[in-house]
């Protein structure tokens, strides 16, 4: 029986999965139980509360998942919930493998939802590291000293666009990775768009 929550719009990616079809499915139905809005963002399930994206559905090689955006505001009673690295500040990740998993967890699953809804509903939000706070790779760095119209530049763009840079920036391991991550941005900042832009 189809769930009267679901969204035309965002089946295919329950379609198109591969790897964890059964357990992205009986997620779907948990999520759509908790009386939330489903959407289609950045590719994937997302379930929103009037405006406010409250969580995410998504798949990895080794494992499926359920992202609150706000998840570290939430009390995390069970000791689940998983900060995917330590750069990302507010989401946080209910990892699954299995179906048997996710019905094992279902209760806690949903109370956690409805503790995000309140999150929500409350308009809490979730205190950011402010823009210098952010590590800034050498190769960026040394790119925005060479050339004062990159700087002027940077400098323009939006604090979260800034962050983003710097975050995508330095999660590359290696340095030549960085490298070429900044010489790819580059002509972007210039024109003042971000990241995603």
């Amino acid at each position: 029986m189809a769930n009267s929550g679901m969204n035309p719009s965002v089946d295919f990616y329950f379609i198109k999965a591969k790897k964890w079809q059964p357990e992205l499915e009986k997620l779907r139905t948990l999520v759509l139980d908790c009386g939330l809005t489903e959407e289609l963002k950045w590719g994937c399930p997302c379930y929103t509360l009037g405006k406010n994206n409250v969580v995410l559905i998504h798949a990895f090689k080794e494992y499926c998942a359920l992202l609150f955006f706000k998840g570290a505001l939430l009390k995390d009673t069970e000791g689940i919930l998983i900060q995917q690295t330590k750069n990302v500040q507010a989401g946080r990740q209910i990892r699954f493998t299995s179906v048997k998993e996710i019905t094992k967890l279902e209760r806690t699953s949903k109370a956690y939802i409805f503790e995000a809804i309140e999150v929500e509903k409350a308009g809490l939000k979730v205190p950011m590291k402010k823009t210098e706070e952010y590590e800034m790779p050498e190769e960026f760095k040394t790119k925005l000293n060479k050339n004062a119209a990159l700087k002027k530049a940077f400098n323009a763009l939006t604090p979260g666009r800034q962050r983003a840079y710097l975050f995508y920036f330095s999660q590359a391991k290696l340095p030549k990775t960085r490298q070429d991550r900044v010489d790819k941005y580059i002509p972007k900042i210039l024109t003042g768009k971000g990241l995603e832009d």
